[in-house]
Protein backbone atom coordinates (compact mmCIF):
# COMPACT_ATOMS: atom_id res chain seq x y z
CA UNK A 1 0.00 0.00 0.00
CA UNK A 2 2.80 2.55 0.75
CA UNK A 3 4.73 1.37 -2.07
CA UNK A 4 1.29 2.08 -4.13
CA UNK A 5 0.79 5.48 -2.38
CA UNK A 6 4.51 6.25 -3.21
CA UNK A 7 4.68 5.88 -6.70
CA UNK A 8 0.83 7.36 -6.97
CA UNK A 9 2.53 10.74 -5.59
CA UNK A 10 5.52 11.04 -7.95
CA UNK A 11 3.25 10.53 -10.89
CA UNK A 12 1.39 13.19 -9.78
CA UNK A 13 4.25 15.87 -8.98
CA UNK A 14 5.23 14.88 -12.66
CA UNK A 15 1.90 15.65 -14.34
CA UNK A 16 1.81 18.86 -12.37
CA UNK A 17 5.24 19.63 -13.38
CA UNK A 18 4.70 19.00 -16.80
CA UNK A 19 1.65 20.89 -17.04
CA UNK A 20 3.56 23.57 -15.65
CA UNK A 21 6.21 23.88 -18.13
CA UNK A 22 3.71 23.37 -20.68
CA UNK A 23 1.85 26.27 -19.37
CA UNK A 24 4.95 28.12 -19.12
CA UNK A 25 5.72 27.83 -22.74
CA UNK A 26 2.82 29.89 -23.56
CA UNK A 27 3.34 32.99 -21.78
CA UNK A 28 7.52 34.41 -23.14
CA UNK A 29 7.18 36.80 -25.59
CA UNK A 30 9.14 36.60 -29.06
CA UNK A 31 10.65 33.01 -28.49
CA UNK A 32 11.71 32.53 -31.25
CA UNK A 33 14.46 35.30 -30.77
CA UNK A 34 18.04 34.93 -29.83
CA UNK A 35 18.19 36.68 -26.64
CA UNK A 36 21.94 35.72 -25.68
CA UNK A 37 23.48 37.04 -28.96
CA UNK A 38 23.08 40.89 -30.13
CA UNK A 39 21.50 40.73 -33.94
CA UNK A 40 20.19 43.53 -36.19
CA UNK A 41 18.08 43.91 -38.77
CA UNK A 42 17.05 46.93 -40.94
CA UNK A 43 13.64 48.96 -40.13
CA UNK A 44 11.77 48.95 -43.11
CA UNK A 45 7.76 48.22 -42.01
CA UNK A 46 7.21 51.55 -40.91
CA UNK A 47 5.27 54.27 -42.97
CA UNK A 48 3.79 57.66 -41.76
CA UNK A 49 0.42 57.84 -40.98
CA UNK A 50 -1.81 59.14 -43.62
CA UNK A 51 -4.54 61.60 -42.68
CA UNK A 52 -8.27 60.51 -42.66
CA UNK A 53 -11.67 62.26 -42.04
CA UNK A 54 -12.25 63.08 -38.53
CA UNK A 55 -8.48 63.49 -38.11
CA UNK A 56 -7.61 66.57 -36.14
CA UNK A 57 -4.31 68.64 -37.14
CA UNK A 58 -2.52 70.50 -34.86
CA UNK A 59 -1.11 73.73 -37.15
CA UNK A 60 1.67 76.05 -36.14
CA UNK A 61 3.03 79.02 -38.32
CA UNK A 62 5.77 80.73 -37.64
CA UNK A 63 7.56 83.46 -40.01
CA UNK A 64 9.49 86.53 -39.99
CA UNK A 65 5.68 88.34 -39.64
CA UNK A 66 4.50 86.71 -36.41
CA UNK A 67 1.70 88.92 -36.03
CA UNK A 68 1.05 87.83 -39.83
CA UNK A 69 1.62 84.02 -38.39
CA UNK A 70 -0.82 84.76 -35.68
CA UNK A 71 -4.04 84.31 -37.85
CA UNK A 72 -3.33 80.58 -38.59
CA UNK A 73 -2.96 79.86 -34.77
CA UNK A 74 -5.90 81.91 -34.22
CA UNK A 75 -7.57 78.24 -33.87
CA UNK A 76 -5.94 77.31 -30.96
CA UNK A 77 -8.92 76.75 -28.58
CA UNK A 78 -10.94 76.07 -31.40
CA UNK A 79 -11.85 73.15 -34.50
CA UNK A 80 -12.02 75.20 -37.71
CA UNK A 81 -13.67 78.13 -35.89
CA UNK A 82 -15.98 76.37 -33.72
CA UNK A 83 -16.33 74.69 -30.24
CA UNK A 84 -14.87 71.17 -29.75
CA UNK A 85 -14.13 70.31 -26.21
CA UNK A 86 -12.38 73.32 -23.51
CA UNK A 87 -12.64 71.54 -20.73
CA UNK A 88 -9.97 72.14 -18.40
CA UNK A 89 -8.89 68.13 -18.68
CA UNK A 90 -8.94 68.03 -22.57
CA UNK A 91 -8.45 71.57 -24.31
CA UNK A 92 -8.22 69.50 -28.36
CA UNK A 93 -6.97 72.66 -30.79
CA UNK A 94 -6.67 72.25 -33.82
CA UNK A 95 -8.25 71.85 -37.97
CA UNK A 96 -10.71 69.03 -38.00
CA UNK A 97 -10.55 67.22 -41.09
CA UNK A 98 -14.23 67.11 -42.96
CA UNK A 99 -15.80 64.22 -44.63
CA UNK A 100 -14.52 65.35 -47.99
CA UNK A 101 -10.76 65.43 -46.60
CA UNK A 102 -10.44 69.01 -46.46
CA UNK A 103 -9.67 71.75 -43.81
CA UNK A 104 -10.45 75.75 -43.82
CA UNK A 105 -7.89 77.84 -42.84
CA UNK A 106 -7.81 81.64 -42.94
CA UNK A 107 -7.15 83.02 -46.33
CA UNK A 108 -5.57 80.04 -47.68
CA UNK A 109 -9.25 78.54 -47.64
CA UNK A 110 -10.16 74.78 -47.97
CA UNK A 111 -7.48 72.66 -48.75
CA UNK A 112 -7.33 68.91 -49.71
CA UNK A 113 -5.19 67.02 -46.86
CA UNK A 114 -6.75 63.50 -46.55
CA UNK A 115 -4.50 60.58 -48.26
CA UNK A 116 -1.41 63.15 -47.03
CA UNK A 117 1.08 62.76 -44.41
CA UNK A 118 1.51 65.44 -41.86
CA UNK A 119 5.29 66.06 -43.47
CA UNK A 120 3.35 66.68 -47.37
CA UNK A 121 0.82 68.88 -45.67
CA UNK A 122 3.71 70.93 -44.22
CA UNK A 123 5.18 71.31 -47.28
CA UNK A 124 2.15 72.01 -49.53
CA UNK A 125 0.89 74.37 -47.08
CA UNK A 126 4.16 76.28 -46.47
CA UNK A 127 4.17 76.68 -50.09
CA UNK A 128 0.76 78.18 -50.44
CA UNK A 129 1.62 80.96 -47.18
CA UNK A 130 4.64 82.20 -49.13
CA UNK A 131 2.17 84.49 -51.00
CA UNK A 132 1.53 85.96 -47.40
CA UNK A 133 4.16 85.50 -44.86
CA UNK A 134 8.12 85.94 -45.30
CA UNK A 135 9.72 82.52 -44.62
CA UNK A 136 6.78 80.43 -42.98
CA UNK A 137 7.16 77.47 -41.27
CA UNK A 138 4.67 74.88 -40.82
CA UNK A 139 4.49 72.44 -38.32
CA UNK A 140 1.99 69.87 -38.06
CA UNK A 141 0.62 66.50 -35.95
CA UNK A 142 -2.44 65.02 -35.48
CA UNK A 143 -3.58 65.88 -32.15
CA UNK A 144 -6.19 63.42 -31.62
CA UNK A 145 -4.56 60.40 -32.33
CA UNK A 146 -5.34 57.08 -29.70
CA UNK A 147 -5.19 53.74 -29.60
CA UNK A 148 -8.10 51.21 -27.60
CA UNK A 149 -6.44 48.38 -25.80
CA UNK A 150 -9.42 46.08 -24.02
CA UNK A 151 -9.45 42.76 -22.93
CA UNK A 152 -7.08 40.37 -20.61
CA UNK A 153 -4.36 43.56 -19.82
CA UNK A 154 -4.10 44.96 -16.12
CA UNK A 155 -5.84 48.80 -17.59
CA UNK A 156 -8.05 48.77 -20.50
CA UNK A 157 -9.13 52.07 -21.98
CA UNK A 158 -8.37 54.68 -24.64
CA UNK A 159 -4.58 56.08 -24.81
CA UNK A 160 -3.95 59.24 -26.24
CA UNK A 161 -0.24 59.52 -28.16
CA UNK A 162 1.67 62.51 -28.06
CA UNK A 163 3.29 61.91 -31.63
CA UNK A 164 2.45 59.66 -34.51
CA UNK A 165 5.02 56.65 -33.98
CA UNK A 166 3.72 53.93 -31.63
CA UNK A 167 3.97 50.01 -31.79
CA UNK A 168 1.98 47.07 -30.51
CA UNK A 169 4.28 46.30 -27.50
CA UNK A 170 4.11 50.20 -26.34
CA UNK A 171 0.64 50.82 -26.16
CA UNK A 172 0.37 47.33 -24.26
CA UNK A 173 2.83 48.26 -22.41
CA UNK A 174 0.65 51.92 -21.68
CA UNK A 175 -2.61 49.17 -21.01
CA UNK A 176 0.19 47.53 -17.74
CA UNK A 177 0.90 43.98 -20.37
CA UNK A 178 -0.93 41.41 -20.99
CA UNK A 179 -2.40 39.12 -17.79
CA UNK A 180 -0.73 35.86 -16.76
CA UNK A 181 -4.07 34.32 -18.03
CA UNK A 182 -3.88 36.63 -21.05
CA UNK A 183 -3.50 34.35 -24.99
CA UNK A 184 -0.39 35.72 -26.16
CA UNK A 185 -0.64 33.81 -29.83
CA UNK A 186 -4.31 35.17 -29.67
CA UNK A 187 -4.37 38.70 -30.15
CA UNK A 188 -6.52 41.00 -32.66
CA UNK A 189 -5.67 44.44 -34.17
CA UNK A 190 -8.35 46.09 -35.45
CA UNK A 191 -7.94 48.72 -38.22
CA UNK A 192 -10.37 51.15 -39.98
CA UNK A 193 -8.75 52.73 -43.06
CA UNK A 194 -9.94 53.90 -46.46
CA UNK A 195 -13.25 52.38 -45.58
CA UNK A 196 -12.74 49.06 -44.96
CA UNK A 197 -12.35 47.40 -41.21
CA UNK A 198 -9.66 45.22 -41.46
CA UNK A 199 -8.81 42.29 -38.31
CA UNK A 200 -5.33 41.42 -37.94
CA UNK A 201 -4.53 38.14 -35.87
CA UNK A 202 -0.65 38.52 -33.79
CA UNK A 203 0.89 36.23 -32.74
CA UNK A 204 3.22 38.12 -29.55
CA UNK A 205 5.33 34.71 -28.84
CA UNK A 206 6.78 35.31 -32.21
CA UNK A 207 9.50 37.60 -32.94
CA UNK A 208 7.80 38.28 -36.63
CA UNK A 209 5.89 40.58 -34.92
CA UNK A 210 8.65 43.19 -35.44
CA UNK A 211 8.47 42.83 -39.32
CA UNK A 212 4.65 43.18 -39.42
CA UNK A 213 3.31 46.06 -41.26
CA UNK A 214 1.03 46.02 -38.63
CA UNK A 215 3.57 47.06 -35.89
CA UNK A 216 2.98 50.53 -35.87
CA UNK A 217 -0.06 51.66 -35.18
CA UNK A 218 -2.32 54.17 -36.96
CA UNK A 219 -4.93 56.59 -35.26
CA UNK A 220 -8.01 54.66 -33.81
CA UNK A 221 -6.89 51.14 -34.04
CA UNK A 222 -8.31 48.67 -31.40
CA UNK A 223 -5.80 46.12 -29.56
CA UNK A 224 -8.37 43.19 -28.19
CA UNK A 225 -6.45 40.05 -25.86
CA UNK A 226 -8.43 37.07 -25.38
CA UNK A 227 -8.44 35.47 -22.29
CA UNK A 228 -7.65 32.04 -22.00
CA UNK A 229 -10.40 29.18 -20.52
CA UNK A 230 -8.72 29.28 -17.00
CA UNK A 231 -9.84 32.57 -16.55
CA UNK A 232 -12.75 31.61 -17.21
CA UNK A 233 -12.97 28.75 -15.11
CA UNK A 234 -11.70 30.65 -12.48
CA UNK A 235 -14.64 33.20 -12.27
CA UNK A 236 -17.12 30.24 -13.15
CA UNK A 237 -16.26 28.39 -10.15
CA UNK A 238 -16.32 31.26 -7.95
CA UNK A 239 -19.66 32.10 -9.15
CA UNK A 240 -20.80 28.45 -8.14
CA UNK A 241 -19.06 28.46 -5.29
CA UNK A 242 -20.98 31.56 -3.93
CA UNK A 243 -23.92 30.27 -5.41
CA UNK A 244 -23.96 27.17 -3.49
CA UNK A 245 -23.01 28.89 -0.33
CA UNK A 246 -26.15 31.12 -0.74
CA UNK A 247 -28.08 28.04 -1.35
CA UNK A 248 -26.96 26.33 1.91
CA UNK A 249 -27.49 29.44 4.11
CA UNK A 250 -30.99 29.80 2.77
CA UNK A 251 -31.34 26.02 3.07
CA UNK A 252 -30.25 26.77 6.86
CA UNK A 253 -32.17 29.53 7.87
CA UNK A 254 -35.27 27.64 6.28
CA UNK A 255 -34.72 24.95 8.66
CA UNK A 256 -34.22 27.18 11.21
CA UNK A 257 -37.17 29.24 10.70
CA UNK A 258 -39.43 26.21 11.11
CA UNK A 259 -37.80 25.12 14.31
CA UNK A 260 -38.54 28.02 16.02
CA UNK A 261 -42.30 27.91 15.08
Amino acid sequence: MSLYFTRSFLYSLILISSSACSSYRKIPYFQDLNKKVISEESLDNYTPPLIQTQDILGINVSSLNPEASAVFNYNLNRVNGNNYDLSPGNPVVGYLVDVQGEIHLPLVGAMKVSGLTTSEISRQLQAKLLAYLKQPTVNIRIINFKVAVFGDVLKPDVYSVQNERITVPEALSLAGDLNITAVRTDVLLVREQNGKRQYVPIDLTSKAIFNSPYFYLKNNDVIYVQADKTKFATVDRGYRTASLVLSGLSVIAIVISTILR
